[in-house]
């Protein structure tokens, strides 16, 4: 109960004055705030959710991988093991709290952003950013099999540097 403690000591501490989701009203504690949002996703905010969430959605819109968010919770001493790690982005992602990226073969990742939006993946990096919106359209799509809809697109535009320029 003291890593809960000392957890909600942090997210207070990093509370700012934040605009709420509803006409401007300013909101309430930001660990109350993600149990909320875990219960309105219908999973309970267990301790070990709490502090992956945090952990996951305290720093704004990202794209990270299971071995990223452990390796963040080890350095957090969040006492959690990759497993439950891979099990909480899991059920996240089904959730509709996160959103699963396959972008290369050997990983996934997982972007808080939810909302449909396309994505650089720069692939000597394993970096992935958020592509501003600039009205990409795709076009000429073939017909879903009979029985089946397109759910959605992704567009992923891999990035590499060219030949002779080095990174700053």
């Amino acid at each position: 109960m003291s890593n809960l403690l000392a957890l909600q000591t942090a997210l207070n501490a990093r509370a700012t004055a934040a605009m709420g989701e509803a006409g401007g009203a300013r909101r309430g504690c930001p660990l109350s705030d993600l149990r909320d949002r875990l219960r309105r996703a219908g999973l309970r905010p267990t301790r070990q959710r709490l502090s992956l969430g945090w952990l996951l959605f305290g720093r704004g819109d990202r794209h990270l991988t299971a071995e990223m968010l452990y390796d963040e919770a080890m350095r957090a001493k969040v006492p959690v093991s990759l497993a439950t790690v891979y099990n909480t982005l899991h059920q996240f992602t089904e959730a509709g709290l996160l959103r699963q990226l396959a972008l290369d073969g050997s990983k996934a990742y997982f972007d808080t952003n939810p909302s449909e939006h396309h994505h650089f993946f720069l692939e000597e990096e394993g970096q992935v950013l958020d592509m501003p919106d600039c009205g990409i359209t795709v076009e000429s799509l073939p017909d879903a099999p009979e029985g089946m809809e397109i759910a959605g697109v992704e567009v992923i535009v891999r990035l590499r540097r060219r030949s002779g320029h080095r990174q700053a």
